[in-house]
């Protein structure tokens, strides 16, 4: 049974060590500055400071990775929420998105940090400085809301191309 343990424990560990050399991509797109959500939206201080703290590692293209993005498997973990969040917001190309996909993420954007469902709780384990207070749910939301409204009157004003 010592053995047995003993063997067990050395291929953990020889796995281990094997599945670090297979790391993650950290290469960011290019941004084009005309795509992103500051060349369309007027984006406060404040609200900039919140969006920076707290969402954009995992909904823009400046991802700041942490230490533990190089051990493995948490780097495959990493990767695969920030691949994620990209794929259902991504402020570096938010200039891409039609009005109605826009008015309807800043809608997203208010409801999910009410709910309190975004930062994501796992995301806030280790990044405490991520945690919104309710002062900045409130400040994003009324952002969010501001620039939905201004979206959605665009819209009904548009003219009707046949």
């Amino acid at each position: 049974m010592k053995k047995a343990l003993k063997i067990a424990a050395l291929a953990l560990a020889i796995i281990f060590v094997a599945i670090q050399f297979f790391q993650i991509d950290k290469t960011e797109e290019q941004t084009d500055a005309k795509e992103m959500l500051e060349a369309s939206v007027r984006v406060g201080p404040d609200v900039s400071m919140i969006l920076s703290k707290s969402c954009n590692d995992c909904h823009s293209n400046k991802t700041v990775y942490p230490w533990y993005a190089n051990v493995q498997p948490f780097g495959w973990f990493l990767k695969s929420h920030i691949d994620d969040g990209k794929r259902h917001l991504n402020f570096s190309v938010w200039n891409t998105y039609a009005d109605k996909k826009k008015s309807k993420k800043l809608e997203e954007i208010c409801e999910q940090v009410e709910s309190k469902e975004m930062p994501l709780p796992s995301y806030l384990w280790i990044h405490r400085d991520a945690v919104l207070s309710d002062s900045d749910r409130k400040t994003l939301c009324g952002w969010a809301n501001e620039q939905k409204g201004k979206i959605d009157a665009r819209m009904e004003n548009a003219p009707i191309v046949n």
